[in-house]
């Protein structure tokens, strides 16, 4: 997988700069965080990142890896790294575009039939580009890195028709294109943490999830729910995000091997996370009643218009659509 474009000359430059001129090393400790579970594939990703960088810097850079928001939700997180209090996360797509809009364009729904098309998508010239907008925020695009494709999970209903899903209350991601398909969909958006959400269901404070198999999985919310409908509406990437002054903070080896374990660790968590979906799939087969909605796209064909007429003409969603051959 490509990592930014922005990133690499960053580093190529640091490099020319240095010419022969002697650097100290210098010792870092780095906070990489995410809201999923210690099971989950993003947070498997970390630690593999984290042992790939104590590896190639010689001990020089230590990762601490923070899964389940340990250190805040998203947008706290976010902020954080924006600010340079936190060195490094993971954010969902959703998050991302609240900072540059054409991240909404991975919201696409039924843009991808499965979870290898989505990676594959990532190398595009447009994927990178959402990424080298962040550059101007405090922030870096280091690359992308997949969970599972979004499915519905349901308390104690199965769904067939939109009607099946009328005044549901349903757990999203708050941003803007997941709320404008729900809601158009019929169904009552409905914001929880992701942590919160086995007891939102068992109490009935949520009607259905909008989940990927990894973290309900990872959150045993099988054991709250009755129904899954496997209906691959929407590809799920983690945009891996690093502060500037984190980086800056780095001599230019440093960057560089840094740059050299994330381009391995994307490779390596991408191939995980194909495997995982089956795992995943076959691990719940005895436990919840599942239904495969081969006709999802022509069932939410609403939804999809409402999506196509709010981020139909994002510049950077018509060109992963021609990079991707849509």
């Amino acid at each position: 997988m490509m990592i930014s474009r922005h990133l690499k000359a960053v580093t190529a430059a640091g490099l020319l700069a240095l010419g022969t001129a002697p650097v100290l090393a210098q010792s870092k400790e780095m906070r990489f965080a995410m809201v999923t579970p210690p099971s989950h594939v993003w947070t498997q990703f970390a630690n593999h990142f984290a042992e790939g960088v104590a590896e190639a810097t010689g001990g020089e850079i230590t990762v601490s890896v923070f899964p389940a928001g340990q250190l805040g939700n998203e947008a706290e997180m976010l902020q954080q790294i924006a600010a340079g209090v936190l060195e490094m996360g993971i954010m969902t797509a959703g998050t991302m575009s609240l900072r540059a809009p054409d991240f909404a364009a991975w919201q696409d729904p039924f843009a991808f039939a499965d979870v290898s098309e989505a990676i594959a998508a990532a190398d595009t010239e447009a994927a990178q580009q959402m990424l080298d907008a962040l550059a101007p925020q405090g922030m870096r695009g280091m690359g992308y890195i997949f969970a599972g494709m979004r499915h519905i999970l349901m308390a104690d209903r199965d769904v067939t028709s939109l009607e099946d899903l009328a005044s549901q209350k349903i757990r999203i991601l708050p941003f803007p294109a997941a709320l404008t398909w729900w809601r158009a969909a019929g169904a009552v958006p409905t914001p929880v943490a992701l942590g919160d959400v086995y007891q939102a269901l068992s109490s009935g404070l949520l009607d259905g999830v909008d989940i990927d198999l990894d973290a309900l999985v990872g959150f045993s919310m099988q054991q709250a729910a009755e129904h899954l409908i496997l209906t691959n509406h929407i590809a799920f990437p983690g945009v891996v995000v690093m502060s500037d002054s984190a980086w800056n903070g780095l001599t230019p080896e440093q960057q560089e091997a840094i740059t050299n374990v994330f381009e391995e660790s994307f490779e390596w968590g991408n191939a995980l996370q194909v495997e995982a979906e089956a795992a995943n799939l076959a691990a719940l087969e005895d436990q919840i009643a599942i239904t495969r909605l081969d006709n999802a796209r022509e069932i939410f064909a609403q939804a999809n218009e409402a999506y196509e007429a709010e981020f139909g003409e994002l510049p950077l969603l018509q060109a992963l659509r021609t990079q991707t051959g849509r």
